[in-house]
């Protein structure tokens, strides 16, 4: 009898024959032994302890890489924890795959173990999802998600693999001619541009402009325009503002940054480049009172509904890279640039260096026991130490992420990962573990609140099993925005004397977390303590948490979301 193979052997040929090098995920029924046929065929599995923090790494790793990061769960409930990873990537609009193993397909509406209809269940947070009826169509099916989860706007596919087709078998020839069937038939969606005279159209309303702003996000970090940014930038000395990850495609340090002027720059503007972002929450919905009301947008997005949906003065679908290249040829024949002495240039800058003169006399003092500004200053200035390739800084909670997104500095591109358009909590560990294996040079710095660090603290021993260069810094200040903040007449009820809803135990020992898996842990509370932790850390580019201990008192309730809670 000819050689057989099984529908595991099938599948992860497919994704090793299509391109994928790294899967992410829990094993068990019934998707082992998928996973270890992957492995076999050359594709690195990086095992979790739970599908959440699995499902975060595999959607932080396709905005890194720009290919699909894959997600491997069980059936049933290990596909509802991965639907956090898939809808996370949804909302990002970043390419993942959730591949899920699903119960025997004869057995179906019986109450088999881990029954669930998956198919339905991912509906809402995938932009394709599809079940191998049968062996024979794994390869097909394959390429059916991979290929969506990166053309036109990116976004989250799903995989469904029943257990009988995953134990069928077919001849390596039969596998072979289905395999090299799918490959010649995949077709990739050509990258999208808008007509020149679009572009012409949008030259000319920022050469009229008498306040211009160019505004970047994520979508931009991903097209990888920062070239073409740079040039755009420089080119015609118009401000910019990034969206928090955004950060790092010009350098945060360039004189015509305006982060640090930002109610100015989006208050006075005239005239918004807006490439990448959407005029969502993050940019106040493009409204006033944040932005003046006769604003005119100019909005490059990948996605036309995204351009409808928002109803800019003028909208260039395409990729950012391809749109912002037309943008600069365009230029570059008939140039214009406002120099330092245009007074729009001038107000920012002067608001810039009055903004960032008083943050930096708060920095300078080293304030014990810690408030957040004193260690974020340390951290900042270590960070900036390492040089090129400048380490990944992971960042959530609430007053640890917003006050990192001000003081800590992007020199890089696609250099910090946060709680993202979602905002959401717990993303922490799995998107550093995404980071360290899709920029093997760079060193990973993760700033975390301890409320965001308890999401998915047990990842550490999966830092430490792979050996990965994560320096994991965390803020204790004993509870969700610190301490109990209630007043004493809030604090009533039967169960008064219960921890306030926003407590932790105090004093929490997260650094001996690691220790239990033989990681570094380090203590720290005092200036000195924190420079000598993070020096020796970043030397040794292994795992390692930093508890930083901060006054339960500083920072304020819900960061700087006080109107939200």
């Amino acid at each position: 009898m000819a050689d057989c193979l099984d529908g595991n052997v099938l599948a992860a040929k497919s994704f090793a024959r299509f391109g994928v090098t790294h899967m992410f995920g829990v094993v068990g029924i019934p998707v082992t032994g998928l996973a270890n046929r992957a492995v076999q065929l050359g594709i690195r599995f990086i095992a979790f302890h739970n599908e959440q923090s699995a499902g975060y790494a595999a959607s932080a790793y396709g905005y890194l890489t720009g290919r699909p990061g894959l997600l491997l769960t069980v059936s049933g409930p290990g596909c509802v924890h991965g639907l956090a990873g898939l809808s996370n990537a949804m909302i990002n609009t970043w390419p993942m795959v959730m591949i899920s193993g699903s119960s025997d397909q004869k057995d179906s509406g019986r109450g088999d173990f881990q029954e669930l209809d998956q198919i339905e269940a991912v509906k809402p947070f995938s932009k394709f999802s599809v079940k191998a009826i049968d062996i024979k169509e794994i390869p097909d099916c394959v390429a059916r998600v991979l290929d969506p989860a990166v053309s036109g706007r990116p976004g989250g596919c799903y995989l469904d693999l029943p257990t009988d087709v995953l134990h069928q078998t077919i001849t390596e020839s039969e596998a072979e001619k289905l395999l090299t069937e799918v490959e010649k038939g995949r077709v990739f969606e050509a990258t999208k541009a808008p007509p020149s005279s679009e572009i012409e159209k949008a030259v000319s309303v920022l050469r009229k402009a008498e306040r211009p702003l160019i505004v970047f996000g994520k979508g931009a970090a991903y097209a990888r325009a920062e070239g073409e940014l740079k040039k755009l930038v420089e080119r015609t000395g118009i401000p910019f503002l990034p969206t928090p990850m955004g950060k790092g495609l010009v350098n945060d340090g360039h004189e015509l940054a305006a982060s640090a002027a930002r109610s100015l720059a989006i208050g006075k503007c005239d005239v918004a480049l807006v490439v990448g972002a959407r005029l969502n929450w993050l940019l106040h919905f493009g409204e006033s009172p944040k932005w003046d009301k006769d604003v005119k947008f100019i909005l490059v997005d990948v996605s036309e509904e995204e351009i409808k949906l928002r109803k800019p003065h003028l909208g260039l679908v395409g990729d950012a890279k391809k749109v912002l290249e037309m943008i600069n040829k365009e230029i570059k024949d008939d140039p214009f640039c406002l120099g330092k002495s245009h007074p729009w240039v001038e107000a920012i800058s002067k608001k810039v260096k009055d903004n960032v003169s008083k943050m930096e006399a708060q920095l300078a003092k080293d304030v014990v026991p810690f408030n957040f500004l004193t260690p974020m200053r340390i951290i900042r200035d270590a960070i900036l130490g390492v040089g090129s390739p400048a380490p990944v800084v992971v960042s959530e909670g609430a007053n640890t992420m917003d006050v990192g997104r001000s003081v800590l500095v992007q020199t890089e591109p696609r250099t910090r990962l946060d709680a993202g358009t979602w905002g959401t909590m717990g993303v922490g560990l799995g998107y550093c573990i995404a980071a360290a294996v899709a920029n093997p040079e760079r060193l990973v710095v993760a700033v975390e609140g301890d409320s965001g660090f308890g999401f998915s603290a047990m990842e550490v021993e999966t830092l430490v099993r792979y050996k990965l260069p994560v320096v994991v810094i965390v803020f204790n200040n004993g509870g969700v925005y610190g301490g109990d903040r209630r007043s004493p007449e809030e604090v009533s009820g039967p169960f008064k004397d219960d921890p306030a809803p926003t407590s932790f135990v105090p004093g929490a020992a997260y650094h001996t977390l690691i220790e239990a898996f033989g990681g570094k842990g380090y203590l720290v509370g005092t200036p000195d303590e924190l420079k000598s932790a993070l020096s020796e850390s970043f030397s040794a580019r292994k795992p390692v948490v930093i508890n930083v201990i901060i006054d339960p008192f500083a920072g304020a309730e819900s960061g700087r979301m006080q109107h939200k809670n």
